[in-house]
């Protein structure tokens, strides 16, 4: 070996013990490393120990399907919006019911009516249609009249005079003279009201009746009826029974009218009250009533 090699050597251990001296330098320096727990060994054959299990609260006894019903409905929890809901459907519910019972009652009288009875109604509901024909039949020839006359002022004067006796009769300040009937009320037991009476004449003007008396009463327009003692009041004149009514009108529409099934005159029989109606061709209706002015209403043609 040459000496450059040995040199060479030497100069190589020196750095492996310098190296050597700075890495024990830094391991003191370093804190020394705490060793790991050694892992528990498994005993073999020793079971672990058991964990004792929570305790869970008691479900209670098992309920069928009726009792989680029961208890979902009652006690009941109404909002506010579900009881508004609730009155609005009595509401309709109460109407329905009074609606379907009104035309159970109105309707069980023809049900029950013999055929002869439910004739007689048709008839009467054509024989009004008829005067309403012959009505508007005479207010057409009217109008024919006044356009076709030469003298349309002679022609308005006549129309006018005739007019005003119609509007005496029905207002009641002129007599009128014609055919009707003759109804007498016989109450011995006093059973029969004022709105019976009223019924009476309400029946015999739909059924046409142009001129009404009631025991020297004039009935008009407005003419009222009350209970008074005994008696009843018409217009504030007081009659008692028996009741006579003179009625002007064409007979065959008026009677037929009394004695519809549930009409006047079976309700009238059923406060046990004797009614009997007469057809003659000359009633004599003379009772009269003051014109009276009206306070506020004047004519349009003034």
């Amino acid at each position: 070996m040459s000496d450059h090699d040995e040199k060479t050597a030497e100069d190589r251990g020196d750095t492996r013990d310098g190296g050597g001296e700075s890495g024990s330098r830094l391991r003191k320096e370093l804190p020394q490393e705490v060793p790991a727990a050694p892992a528990a060994e498994e005993t073999p054959g020793e079971p672990e120990p058991e964990r004792a299990p929570e305790p869970q609260p008691d479900p209670g006894p098992r309920l069928t399907g009726r009792q989680r019903l029961v208890q979902g409905l009652w006690p009941p929890r109404v909002t506010r919006a579900q009881l508004i809901v609730a009155v609005l459907l009595f509401g309709l519910g109460f109407g329905l019911a009074v609606q379907v019972a009104s035309n159970s009652d109105g309707d069980s009288a023809l049900r029950g009516a013999r055929q002869e009875d439910l004739v007689r109604i048709l008839d009467e509901l054509d024989d009004r249609t008829q005067r309403l024909e012959d009505e508007k039949r005479g207010l057409e020839q009217q109008r024919d009249e006044l356009e076709n006359s030469s003298d349309q002022a002679e022609e308005a004067r006549k129309q006018t005079i005739e007019k005003e006796r119609q509007l005496g009769i029905l207002a009641g300040t002129v007599a009128a003279q014609g055919p009707g009937i003759t109804m007498t009320i016989v109450d011995t037991k006093g059973t029969v009201e004022a709105d019976m009476l009223l019924d009476a004449i309400q029946e015999l003007r739909a059924a046409g009746a142009e001129a009404i008396q009631v025991n020297g009463v004039r009935v008009v327009a407005g003419t009222y009826l009350a209970d008074s003692g005994k008696g009843v009041s018409v217009d504030g004149n007081k009659i008692n029974a028996p009741y006579r009514f003179k009625v002007i009108g064409k007979p065959q529409d008026l009677e037929p009218a009394l004695n519809i099934p549930g009409g006047v005159v079976q309700t009238l029989e059923k406060e046990h009250a004797t009614v009997t109606i007469e057809r003659s061709t000359d009633i004599v209706v003379d009772a009269l009533r003051a014109a009276k002015r009206p306070d506020y209403a004047r004519s349009s043609s003034q």
